[in-house]
């Protein structure tokens, strides 16, 4: 049954707390959608950036949330929702509840021995292809009883995936959302350069530069909105000093559409020079005047002390990425 959002009271608030959450059915699920929609301000995107679940399940649960507790947690409005009062003081307890139990996991599986068995590892291939041989090579010599699982998720995907303990680590570009790493430790790695990829018959293709002001007026190939929200980011960051803004043609699911675009005239597209050995002669990376910010690449952790695996992981990953430059 709903309940006016002001007609909380004191006890009620008092009600929300990890001790009186024990004694109901509420499950970490339910936690973790409420924290997701809250901190998103909107079920969808919270359902398809963070949870990757379907919308209707996450207002199903949240529903079944607020009638367990017996008060409403959010504002509804057309397109948003914002929290209650009492909506916030929940989310406070609710963040430290999650956080309690993502350390007990972590605790436990290092007791089981599995971060001394097995490493599970977020990898950015597009950016370590040529380091990443090199990388296995020096840590099976150091830790050779240690076998090493390489998971290629979408960065949003595996700085979850740190957070609930599915990976040790992972090698990222990190986020432009403010707090996105919150909670985390991050070791940059490297840094790299910020290009415009042309086809090779392209009319820049001749050319060593361009400028941000006429790469803006070109026609653009574009990740996936939907499943790689920050590449959407970081373009709207380059481009931020311009009049003209890209317009984006044609979206892919994964750079390799997009290098295959690009190469087929279709439009240009934002890329690293850390992708050169992905896609070869099939494009020309151009350099852009003026430069835009260099982007870093790095390992994100839990903040805290690392079983041995890990922290021998990102220490041949700092000699190896030193090294090869």
């Amino acid at each position: 049954m709903w309940r006016p959002a002001g007609a909380v009271t004191s006890r009620r608030l008092a009600l929300i707390s990890p001790t009186a959450l024990s004694c109901t059915p509420v499950e970490l699920r339910h936690l973790r959608y409420f924290v997701a929609v809250a901190e998103m301000e909107n079920v969808s995107r919270a359902a398809t950036h963070k949870l990757h679940v379907s919308q209707p399940s996450i207002s199903r649960q949240i529903r079944d949330l607020e009638d367990e507790l017996g008060v409403e947690l959010f504002e509804r409005r057309p397109k948003s929702v914002h929290l209650t009062e009492v909506g916030r003081v929940f989310l406070e307890k609710a963040r430290a509840i999650l956080k309690e139990s993502e350390d007990a996991v972590a605790t436990v599986r290092a007791l089981a021995g599995k971060c001394a068995n097995e490493l599970d590892v977020g990898d950015f291939p597009l950016a370590t292809a040529r380091k990443m041989p090199s990388l296995l090579r020096h840590y099976q010599k150091v830790m050779p009883n240690v076998h090493v699982k390489l998971h290629d998720w979408p960065v949003e995907k595996e700085i979850a995936g740190v957070r609930n303990g599915q990976l040790q680590l992972a090698i990222i570009i990190p986020p432009l959302t403010p707090n996105a790493l919150d909670e985390l430790r991050f070791d940059e790695l490297l840094s790299v350069r910020v290009c415009l990829a042309v086809s090779p018959d392209h009319s820049f293709a001749r050319r060593r530069s361009i400028s941000l002001a006429e790469a803006a007026r070109q026609p653009f190939v574009a990740l996936l909105h939907e499943e790689y929200p920050q590449h959407r980011a970081y373009l709207a960051a380059v481009f931020a000093g311009v009049k003209d803004k890209p317009r984006i043609v044609e979206e892919h699911d994964g750079w390799a559409g997009v290098f295959s675009a690009v190469a087929a005239g279709t439009g240009v597209a934002i890329v690293s020079d850390a992708f050169n050995d992905a896609f070869g002669d099939r494009v020309k990376a151009l350099r852009l005047t003026p430069e835009p910010r260099r982007i870093p690449i790095g390992i994100i952790t839990r903040k805290g002390k690392l079983g041995p695996a890990a922290e021998k992981f990102c220490q041949c990953a700092k000699e190896t990425f030193a090294r090869t430059g």
